[in-house]
């Protein structure tokens, strides 16, 4: 089977094209340089629609107090079978949900010197 050969009048005519002042010049370089544009763009735009979409489907995800399932947009955990309420949803540091006793989450650290032992309280 032969192998095609390369089109060289059409590659010289281009390069012509190329090489020669005129419109067609100015034309070819416009939808080169535009294309390339293109090519730039697309991905960037994708990437931020991307992340336009996971942030609005990120507010309607739920995890389950019980079981840790993240469900969205059910009012039931498809797990467990316990309700995903929007007080339990997220409880913890800075939610809405039941607050923390600051007496249960303080620790009580005393200094002891290296070569001593640890008094007993």
């Amino acid at each position: 089977m032969q192998r095609p050969s390369l089109p060289w009048t059409w590659i010289v005519v281009a390069a012509l094209l190329l090489v020669i002042p005129g419109p067609v010049r100015r034309l070819l370089l416009e939808l080169a340089g535009g294309f390339t544009l293109l090519v730039v763009t697309l991905p960037l735009l994708a990437a931020g629609f991307g992340l336009l979409a996971w942030q609005f489907y990120r507010r309607r995800f739920h995890n389950c107090a019980n079981c840790g399932m993240v469900s969205l947009g059910t009012s039931q955990c498809p797990s467990c079978g316990s309700d995903l309420d929007s007080s339990a949803v997220g409880a913890g540091f800075g939610s809405k949900g039941d607050e923390l006793d600051a007496s249960d989450v303080t620790i009580n650290v005393s200094a002891v010197d290296v070569g001593s032992t640890p008094s007993s309280e």
